[in-house]
């Protein structure tokens, strides 16, 4: 099919203003040179939060770096997709499933705050072992956000002991603006639509 004068000069004009972007890419591209461990929050109302993070694990994996991970609210007798796949990796993959549910399951704040501090621990372990690569912290901001751990010291750690290679991954609601002050990457999940609220129930493969 022959194009059309107005296709032609259509496509002149798609093919000019694609070779600028480029033009203004490359450039932004070249002055990008840093190169360091990041500190990435995710927070907001909506799902994706752990799954997006997860996402980083794998890639990890898929380049044999070792990761560590720390569960602040999921309980061990949680079946989850995650934790059956990342089992395939006991190599590269170190996992704490330290939660013992959600707040209103346990009702026992000093038990909370018990569960919260050990999870604490454990994370600070994992980031200063230099065989990890990347520590994805789930949903630690829960536990900052009912104050089972002070923010002051968990921001001081992250700021000023954290390898300066490490990447460290934070996951949960209502992140703590001291937080995402410090943060390299922070993006907030937006809830437009959740199935919940029509009625259906979490499944498996979609939230676990």
């Amino acid at each position: 099919m022959i194009p059309s004068p107005e296709d032609e000069a259509a496509n002149a004009r798609h093919a000019e203003k694609m070779r600028k972007h480029k033009a203004a890419k490359d450039k932004m591209l070249a002055g990008k040179s840093a190169d360091k461990g990041l500190l990435i929050v995710h927070t907001g109302a909506g799902k994706g939060k752990t799954s997006a993070a997860l996402g980083m694990v794998f890639r990890h994996i898929a380049y044999d770096w070792p990761v560590g991970i720390v569960q602040f609210i999921k309980a061990p007798s949680w079946e989850t997709g995650e934790a059956k796949l990342l089992g395939r990796f006991p190599e590269l993959v170190t996992l704490h499933v330290m939660g013992e549910g959600f707040t209103w399951d346990t009702q026992d704040r000093e038990r909370d705050i018990t569960t919260a501090r050990a999870a604490w621990e454990r994370s600070k372990e994992l980031i200063l072992d230099e065989r990890h690569r990347l520590v994805l912290l789930d949903e630690l901001n829960i536990a900052l956000r009912y104050d089972y751990l002070p923010v002051e010291e968990v921001v001081a750690f992250l700021r000023d002991e954290k390898p300066a290679g490490k990447h460290v991954v934070v996951t949960g609601r209502n992140a703590k603006p001291e937080l995402i002050e410090i943060a390299d990457l922070v993006t907030e999940m937006t809830l437009v639509k959740h199935p919940f609220r029509q009625g259906i129930k979490a499944q498996k493969g979609i939230e676990y």
